[in-house]
C-alpha cells in the first residue's frame, strides 16, 4: 500500500491560493514541486502511488500524486531534494491537524478520502461552510 506524505501550505488560505502559487513555482521550476532538506527514507513506499497531502488553514484539505525525487544542490550550495507532484490538485474531505515544521509521512489510514467531484454543503452561505470546515464540523 502505497505512503503519503503531508505538507503544510504555509501562508496560502484556500486551495485556489495553493493552485495560483504552485503555478507561479512551476514556471519558475519548469515541473510542479517543493524542495525538501533529506530525501525520505521510505521513497519506495511513496512512489508506489502516494500523494502529498496539502494542510491549508490548520486542515488537510487536497492532495496530488507524487511523481518523484530528484537530488538537487540549492542555492547555498547544499543537498537538497526537489519533490515533484502532479498538477491535478485533488479536493479531500477536510480533517483537522497541528502545525509541524517540513514535511511528515502519512499513513494510509489516516489519510482523509477525496471529496466526490461536485459535492458541496447544500443551502449554507459559503462563509459559515468556511467557518464550519475550518472548526472540523463539515
Amino acid at each position: 500500500m502505497a505512503l503519503h506524505m503531508l505538507k503544510i501550505a504555509d501562508g496560502v488560505s484556500d486551495l485556489a491560493e495553493l493552485r495560483e502559487l504552485q503555478k507561479e513555482r512551476k514556471k519558475e521550476r519548469g515541473v510542479y514541486a517543493f524542495y525538501t532538506r533529506n530525501m525520505p527514507k521510505r521513497q519506495e513506499e511513496i512512489l508506489d502511488g502516494g500523494s502529498v497531502f496539502w494542510v491549508v488553514k490548520g486542515q488537510i484539505q487536497a492532495r496530488q500524486k507524487i511523481k518523484g525525487f530528484r537530488p538537487i544542490v540549492n542555492r547555498r550550495g547544499r543537498p537538497a531534494v526537489l519533490v515533484t507532484f502532479e498538477a491535478k490538485l485533488t479536493p479531500t474531505h477536510w480533517h483537522p491537524h497541528r502545525p509541524f515544521r517540513g514535511w511528515r509521512y502519512l499513513e494510509p489510514k489516516d489519510a482523509p478520502k477525496d471529496t466526490p467531484k461536485g459535492a458541496k454543503a447544500k443551502g449554507l452561505p459559503p462563509k459559515m461552510e468556511a467557518e464550519l470546515r475550518e472548526l472540523g464540523l463539515l
